[in-house]
């Protein structure tokens, strides 16, 4: 069952027996299994009839016997497994409690970072009740989600913003999340449009020296920005850690190594292979023109081998900021 699904079905109080939540991402999962605990029961009820475990702390056994009491004074009991994932041994006892579970209780299984992979027991949870893969977004589909996140809270951000966010986050929703909820609190209710002046002063993302800017000046090899920027980022290691950068400087040129196989090289093209938004899309064309094919292999190839002297390979003493100097000459001039 999708995410959305699953949530209009609880705001319609329509409960499972069973919700195994599990998945990479982990933010939808406490989407859901926090509205659960939230929503189901009166605040009253909880005391007697809501009950969270955490895999490292618990065994399958108790669980299941939590699970076939019944509540007292409610209609339901709620039963939570938080950090599933640890839980050990616990799919044989679970499968034989769902050939006939207890409808007045409602399990949630939280099973972060990876997937259930007993096809017996996600066969019986899903007929059963509700099986939720909670998939990690792809960097290419973060600026949109931010946006959406955005906009459904009331505010808006420009495409370059939600960018920029996305790029210097990570693809972590959670933290994401978070950092946009205490944007809406610096800035208050009284402007709904988020500018990249309220990044820079309430998250730290500087408008002017972040990954999106590195590379639009790479990209366009203008050196007297490129050298600007690079030096301000060497004199702030902290800030700006080398194997970050270096990782942006692969996703960057593997997508105009992929921009080079194209064929159809509409802005619509681009965007979508690329997974870029739109407004970027276009700027591949030119940076192809800096980068042909070949020497983008090659620059690929010294990304990869400076990916290795920051983890310590054939380097005794180079620091973040000497790295990013000598990787960025070579882009340059090789």
């Amino acid at each position: 069952m999708e995410f959305n699904q699953i949530i209009k079905e609880l705001k319609n109080k329509i409960y499972k027996p069973i919700y195994i939540l599990m998945g990479k991402e982990a933010y939808y999962i406490d989407i859901v299994s926090d509205f659960i605990a939230d929503n189901v029961l009166e605040e009253h009820e909880r005391d007697f009839n809501q009950t969270i475990f955490y895999g490292k702390d618990c065994d399958i056994t108790t669980v299941i016997h939590t699970c076939q009491r019944y509540p007292m004074m409610s209609n339901y009991q709620v039963v939570i497994i938080k950090e599933a994932q640890n839980l050990k041994k616990f799919e044989d006892q679970l499968i034989k409690y769902l050939e006939n579970p207890l409808n007045t209780t409602i399990l949630v299984v939280c099973f972060k970072y990876d997937i259930i992979k007993k096809k017996t027991l996600t066969d019986i949870a899903d007929k059963k009740g509700v099986l939720f893969n909670s998939k990690e977004i792809s960097e290419g589909k973060l600026p949109a989600w931010i946006e959406q996140y955005i906009s459904e809270r009331g505010y808006s951000i420009d495409s370059k913003s939600s960018f920029v966010l996305a790029q210097n986050l990570g693809n972590d929703l959670s933290k994401i999340a978070n950092e946009i909820d205490k944007l809406f609190i610096a800035i208050g209710s009284g402007t709904k449009k988020i500018t990249a002046d309220d990044i820079e002063k309430n998250i730290g993302i500087s408008k002017d020296y972040n990954q999106y800017e590195l590379q639009n000046v790479l990209g366009k090899k203008e050196i007297v920005k490129i050298t600007k920027m690079v030096n301000y980022f060497s004199n702030n290691e902290k800030t700006y850690p080398f194997i970050i950068i270096n990782m942006a400087l692969f996703q960057f040129f593997e997508k105009i190594l992929r921009f080079h196989s194209l064929k159809d090289r509409s802005q619509n093209s681009i965007a979508s292979t690329l997974m870029v938004p739109p407004f970027i899309a276009s700027s591949y064309i030119e940076f192809a023109r800096f980068y042909p094919l070949q020497k983008t292999v090659k620059i690929i190839s010294i990304i990869r081998e400076y990916d290795l002297k920051s983890k310590g390979v054939d380097n005794a003493s180079a620091s973040d900021g000497q790295l990013l100097k000598e990787i960025i000459f070579k882009i340059l001039y090789i």
